[in-house]
């Protein structure tokens, strides 16, 4: 994946679940919050749908069938590891937790879900870290293309 510019860094969501009911909930409350979501019911199109987009955030149910949410998580960071991951289970254990923020998730909700709110600030907080990456990024470009420039040997015209 090949950012150009910060404008690349739209407000797109992926959102994987095999719930048709979830993914339209998410979808409808993350466009009234200004995102473009896609959603995905079926895990094993992610990492091919990743590779053709820019999307930077993911919201990923852990429980589905063919796949591990936990196993695709550890694919996703493997495939770009800039990827914001935020989980979505009803697996309530202290593991599941632990195992998701050890491979790089941002957040973690547990389902039912009783604020949409708070997994769409949770989203917010994941497009703002990508933000400020981008900005950091264009700024050692700049910095490092400023060095270059001064380490040219000036020329003398006659």
């Amino acid at each position: 994946m090949n950012l150009n510019s910060e404008a690349e860094l739209d407000r797109k969501v992926l959102h994987v679940d095999d719930d048709p009911d979830i993914l339209a909930l998410m979808k409808k409350t993350l466009s009234r919050r200004g995102y473009t979501p896609h959603s995905i019911s079926d895990p094993s199109l992610v990492i091919p749908w990743l590779a053709k987009s820019t999307t930077r955030i993911v919201l990923l149910d852990i429980e589905m069938p063919g796949i591990d949410g936990l196993a695709l998580l550890r694919e996703i960071k493997k495939f770009d590891g800039g990827i914001q991951v935020i989980m979505l289970t009803g697996l309530v254990s202290m593991g599941t937790i632990i195992r998701a923020t050890r491979l790089g998730a941002e957040d973690c909700f547990f389902k039912p879900i009783e604020s949409l709110d708070e997994v769409v600030d949770s989203v917010d907080r994941a497009h703002e870290k990508m933000l400020r990456w981008w900005r950091v990024l264009k700024e050692w470009r700049a910095r490092k293309s400023m060095r270059t420039t001064e380490d040219q040997p000036a020329t003398l015209d006659s």
